[in-house]
């Protein structure tokens, strides 16, 4: 029965075959009734517009490449007149010779192929021309059935009819796969080579042409051996086809082949994952997904807002862009290494956000201990109560502005009760009347209710709302929330951004990683256009900057004093010890740090040793140098 459905098989393919050839090759004689099967062929077959995937690139602050993003192929796309000649020859004549003669298929090696198959009783040989080739990598499968054989005639038949001979080899050549994740010949030499294509020898891309015919059989790393036999018979192809002299055929053949194994880059994924996740944002803004978004009117229209905005992401990401970011390396390492040493404590957790707050460049960013690329990163993804750390921007720095008050004006930090919410200071303590800067330094409580209950609670959230935390809203509009209490809280990164206003004489601006989005010419695609806003007077900021310092100097945060320059900051530390903070800034830079467990669990332990100012400390020290 079986050899009785295969004889079937080859019948049908044999009678079909002649009469889809005969219908293309009286072209000239039965015009009209081409035209009809030509349309019939573009209702049947509609080729979608070839868009090959290519690699994309993050870049760091000095125009290194940190992290190759293979979506979802590696491919480096070349042009035609960037492929050799020699190349080119290499494909046409081990794979197709007629190459520039026929109309995507030929009919001799398909008769030939039908015979041995028949002897065979399977499909050993398949005759695919370049062109079918092409169009089994674009829209086929490599499945070995009639049918799938008779779809790839008619495929390659379609893209003979709307592209050239030069561009079909072009995409051929960008299209084949070269085995170890490598598609194209341009990652082809990067990934054996680590070289551009235009740098290799006639040796090393004949070696390189001898892989796409069988992937697993050629894969150099594995089978070097194989991969060296056959380069030297297409080298000997092309010197029976005298493209080749003898001489220099059996010169290409005694050249060495040095392999240089070349790893996919994947450094510092903290900071690379984030600027994925930042690009994104980036892309909604700049094509309108977020005002669609914020249009929608119910959750199926917001899903579908997100779906075509993941769509686009995608398309972006697969284009072959180039991101140019702000990272500095040696700051990413210190800050990764800080965060490791300071933190030797089983399931306690840190994050960092570096920022430099003369440009709003985020430089480097930690999002965990033993952070891989795409797991939880705390840095932007963690939503913490802020404890303290909140209390120079939704307290202080309003109440100075509205009062202009001098920073000895004397305040209680007696107990305080209101309508049944009664904080406390630290241990229950109560310290008589304070000066402003004595409360700020040592993080007294009662002080700070009584500075936002004075100014009113919409007053300010109003000044907080400038920053967009994204996840504060009115039902934070509380008197808790001036130590700290709010629903969600916000994440390191968010606050530390924040924090940026103090150094910038009331002046914010989001802290960005990407400086700009390219293709691989160079024309630009993205970039930020984010406008200033001014939040407080210079006046009110210089006084934040100096209590920042007195906290350095000697209140809570004594443990983050440097050797010299400014330093400023604030500590928090929220209920029962289950976070704790240190938001900082010098002159150039601020940078926000925080600890605790991902699982949020009393942690007074380690109260006394201050890892989070420790890990400050560290990093700047690496910058001061």
């Amino acid at each position: 029965m079986g050899q009785l459905r295969t004889f079937a098989g080859y019948f049908i393919i044999a009678a079909l075959l002649p009469v889809f050839l005969i219908l293309i090759l009286k072209t000239g004689s039965e015009i009209n009734e081409v035209q009809s099967f030509h349309s019939v062929l573009e209702e049947k077959i509609q080729l979608k517009e070839i868009s090959l995937p290519q690699t994309s690139y993050i870049k760091a602050r000095d125009g290194s490449i940190v992290s190759e993003i293979h979506r979802p192929q590696n491919r480096v796309n070349l042009e035609s007149e960037q492929i050799p000649s020699f190349l080119k020859e290499l494909f046409i004549i081990s794979e197709d010779q007629h190459f520039y003669e026929h109309s995507g298929f030929d009919l001799s090696s398909i008769g030939r192929a039908l015979a041995i198959n028949m002897k065979s009783n399977g499909i050993e040989q398949g005759a695919s021309t370049i062109t079918q080739q092409l169009a089994r990598n674009l829209y086929l499968n490599n499945e070995k059935t009639y049918n799938r054989k008779l779809s790839e005639l008619l495929y390659a038949y379609e893209i003979e009819r709307y592209y050239s001979k030069e561009e079909i080899l072009e995409l051929y050549i960008n299209t084949i796969y070269f085995q170890n994740g490598a598609y194209g010949i341009e990652a082809a030499a990067r990934t054996y080579f680590q070289k551009q294509t235009s740098e290799l020898s006639k040796a090393e891309l004949a070696f390189l042409a001898a892989i796409p015919n069988n992937p697993t059989l050629y894969d150099p790393f594995k089978n070097f051996k194989h991969t060296k036999e056959r380069q030297e018979r297409l080298i000997d192809q092309l010197t029976q086809k005298q493209y080749l002299g003898p001489e220099e055929a059996e010169n290409i053949k005694k050249e060495p082949i040095h392999l240089k194994n070349n790893k996919r880059i994947d450094l510092f994924p903290d900071y690379a994952t984030y600027v994925e996740a930042e690009l994104k944002d980036l892309i909604s803004q700049q094509d309108g997904f977020e005002k669609k978004r914020l249009a929608a009117k119910s959750k199926q229209e917001k899903e579908k807002v997100e779906a075509e905005l993941d769509k686009r992401f995608e398309e972006v990401m697969a284009s072959g862009i180039i991101i140019e970011t702000a990272l500095e390396p040696s700051i990413q390492t210190v800050a990764k290494s800080a965060t490791v040493q300071r933190l030797p404590y089983k399931e306690v957790e840190g994050s960092v956000a570096v920022i430099d707050h003369s440009s709003h460049q985020l430089i480097a960013l930690v999002g965990g201990k033993q952070y891989k690329k795409y797991d939880f990163n705390r840095a932007y993804q963690a939503y913490r109560q802020p404890g303290s750390a909140i209390k120079p921007l939704l307290v202080y720095a309003p109440y100075l502005e509205r009062t202009h008050a001098s920073l000895g004006k004397k305040i209680s930090a007696n107990s305080f009760c209101k309508n049944g919410y009664c904080p406390q200071n630290y241990g229950g303590a109560s310290y008589g009347m304070v000066s402003i800067e004595q409360a700020f330094i040592h993080s007294y409580n009662t002080p700070a209710v009584r500075i936002l209950d004075s100014i009113g609670i919409e007053n300010g959230f109003h000044d907080l709302s400038n920053f967009q935390f994204s996840k504060v809203s009115s039902s934070d509009y509380s008197l808790a929330a001036a130590i700290g209490g709010f629903s969600s809280g916000m994440t390191p990164l968010e606050l530390t951004s924040a924090y940026t206003v103090f150094a910038n004489d009331g002046l914010y601006q989001p802290s960005r990683a990407i400086q700009k989005v390219t293709n691989q010419n160079g024309e630009l695609l993205y970039s930020w256009n984010d406008t200033p806003v001014q939040i407080w007077s210079k006046e009110t900021t210089d006084k934040i900057n100096h209590l920042m310092r007195k906290t350095v100097q000697a209140g809570t945060a004594q443990k983050a004093q440097l050797p010299s320059g400014y330093a400023g900051g604030k500590t928090g530390t929220t209920n029962d010890y289950k976070d704790y903070w240190f938001i900082g800034l010098t002159d150039q830079y601020t940078a926000g740090v925080w600890v605790g467990k991902d699982k949020p669990e009393n942690m007074a332990s380690i109260e006394s040793s201050a890892p989070q100012q420790l890990i400050w400390k560290d990093i700047m020290l690496k910058l001061l140098k």
